[in-house]
């Protein structure tokens, strides 16, 4: 849902702006808790509604949770898959290519993207959903394309794509890292590292999905009553360890509250995540232009560079709401049975 999408955004805007005014000094919405006036923990935000929201919704459903096992066999694909598959993976690295560009979960519609384009142009299309090479094949590789794309506008403009990234961005700041246009030039190791670890990591993706498969699939056995404590546990540490706050451990347990609430009503904690990170950016960039055009807002349709922008956002908002576009979203995002 769009509306809840913006609604989300708006939200994580809001969380922002809790700690110190970047301008006058004042403390703003800390309830007079002086461990607030760096703002909310960023780690403490993502670990509450992903990491223990995800638990509380997990655990409603304990009773009717079943594992199937099997004996894994066959991993390596055989000639004749190899053949059927080299299509649809350029095809869906170059429908990934293109929209993990995109802010606001391009990796993840260029998935669904190219699984629609696989169907519609598979002479078969009834096998699709019963384990068709294309239908698999194409959209990893879309997901894969668009994960390593999405660093593009994370290391030139320091926006994030998507919650991963936003996470990234987060690491980076509090590492005192500003991502941005001049992050290849200042931190150089950083930034080949990162393309080395692209490399690298699919490297290991495959030595540790290959031959522990078994392994990964068992743990889906242990029991919620163990494997929950110990993931709370390790959460805990996790986030007391980044500013040895106690008050970021009740600031968890808040959000996984408010994150099970969201869950509950299909709202995404990822667009939250979103706007908690561009907040304090959006809030000093503002203020310094509205500064510089002493208070005057229309420098923001005046100026090429933004009102350039802004059209173009306005326009992408216009287009999401038209009903024919709207109609084919719910469609790509709806799978046959």
């Amino acid at each position: 849902s769009v509306v809840k999408a913006l609604a989300m955004v708006a939200l994580g805007l809001l969380l922002g702006l809790v700690g110190t005014d970047i301008y006058t000094g004042t403390p703003r919405f800390t309830l007079g808790i002086r461990e607030y006036a760096d703002g909310l923990n960023f780690v403490a935000l993502a670990v509450g509604v992903f990491g223990v929201a995800e638990i509380l919704r997990n655990l409603e459903g304990e009773s009717t949770r079943t594992v199937l096992m099997a004996k894994v066999s066959g991993l390596l694909p055989s000639r004749q898959e190899f053949k059927e598959m080299i299509a649809p993976v350029i095809r869906g690295t170059a429908i990934g290519s293109a929209l993990g560009i995109l802010p606001g979960g391009g990796a993840i519609l260029a998935s669904f993207a190219s699984y629609t384009v696989e169907k519609r142009m598979s002479k078969t299309p009834e096998e699709f959903g019963k384990g068709a090479v294309a239908g698999v094949a194409g959209p990893e590789s879309a997901n894969n394309a668009g994960a390593q794309t999405s660093f593009i506008p994370l290391l030139t403009l320091g926006i994030p794509a998507n919650p991963v990234m936003a996470l990234m961005i987060g690491a980076m700041i509090i590492q005192g890292i500003v991502p941005g246009p001049n992050v290849a030039t200042e931190q150089p190791a950083l930034f080949w590292g990162i393309i080395a670890s692209m490399w690298i990591g699919n490297l290991m993706l495959v030595i540790l999905n290959l031959p522990l498969i078994g392994l990964w699939v068992k743990l889906l056995t242990v029991p919620y009553y163990v494997l929950f404590p110990v993931i709370m546990a390790f959460c805990s540490i996790g986030v007391y360890s980044v500013n040895a706050n106690v008050y970021d451990l009740y600031a968890v347990a808040f959000f996984g509250l408010i994150g099970y609430v969201l869950a509950k009503l299909r709202c995404e904690p990822a667009p939250l995540l979103l706007g908690f990170v561009l907040g304090p950016l959006l809030e000093e960039n503002l203020r310094r232009a509205m500064i510089l055009s002493r208070g005057d807002p229309t420098t923001f349709v005046t100026r090429p560079i933004s009102a350039i922008l802004l059209a173009i956002a306005v326009a992408v908002l216009i287009v999401v709401f038209l009903p024919s576009v709207k109609k084919k979203r719910e469609e790509v995002f709806v799978e046959e049975a």
